[in-house]
């Protein structure tokens, strides 16, 4: 007996493979777990504002201070006000730089550090003077910005005095104190290393009218506070090679002058 014909086997193998299959698509989760996912995420976050504001784990206990010279750690401590047994995550770091920048005026920076889990860390860091003025017997230290930070009793040692001879001139109406100061600042810190140790006095008396008094007599005119690499170049070379002169002139770097009275 013949068996079946090609084209019935193709017939009876659809029958049985049935329709063709669709590709699965991922399941959307039932509801009974999208709620339980739901409520855990929720419990979640409300155990961490709990953490963070409610409990005892993450409060402030303890301030410490660093980087100080001469402000100590209570002072910088008693004017950060940082408030005991608050939340860690609540304290607001820019509210108590702000209030030691004011406070402390000696300071020229400070960074505010969370210390988890309980702690603040106050990193400052203090001004330098580099000039100082007479007042009253006192000295206001002046920093490189030609801040006048502090008055002291004592003048900080190494630290040339700031005399402003300008006070009616045109220059001082023309540029005002502050920028006159700025000058002297900028004329300080260009001054060579070698000659530094030996400045007493930074006299203005105008924008372009600056000069140095040095130990023993010698004086230096600096003019203004341009070019000051090529000036501090210049003094050095010319007190190399006149050792005995007094008074040398870098105005004009490139024609200085040097005599000996």
């Amino acid at each position: 007996m013949a068996g079946p014909t090609t084209a019935e086997r193709g017939e009876r193998q659809k029958v049985e493979s049935g329709p063709p299959r669709r590709p699965r698509i991922g399941r959307l989760p039932r509801p009974r777990t999208f709620i339980i996912l739901l409520l855990a995420a929720v419990l979640l976050a409300a155990a961490s504002v709990w953490l963070l504001y409610g409990s005892k784990w993450l409060r402030v206990e303890r301030v410490s201070a660093s980087g100080m010279r001469l402000l100590t750690d209570q002072q910088v401590r008693e004017a950060a006000e940082v408030p005991i047994g608050s939340p860690l995550i609540s304290i607001d770091t820019d509210a108590i730089e702000e209030r030691l920048l004011r406070k402390l005026p000696r300071i020229d920076s400070v960074d505010v550090i969370r210390s988890w889990p309980h702690g603040i860390g106050l990193k400052v860091t203090e001004r330098t003077p580099v000039l100082i003025e007479e007042k009253g017997g006192k000295f206001v230290e002046v920093d490189a910005k030609g801040v006048r930070f502090a008055t002291v009793s004592d003048a900080p040692k190494s630290v040339p005095v700031l005399e402003l001879t300008a006070s009616q001139s045109a220059g001082l109406r023309r540029f005002g104190t502050d920028r006159l100061v700025r000058e002297a600042v900028t004329v300080a810190g260009d001054i060579p290393a070698a000659v530094a140790g030996d400045t007493e006095v930074v006299k203005v008396g105008s924008y372009d009218s600056i000069s140095l008094e040095l130990k023993g007599g010698r004086t230096v005119e600096w003019g203004s506070g341009e070019k000051g690499a090529a000036k501090a170049r210049t003094l050095t070379a010319l007190m190399k090679a006149a050792p005995e002169a007094r008074h040398f002139d870098v105005s004009v770097p490139t024609a200085p002058a040097s005599s000996a009275s």
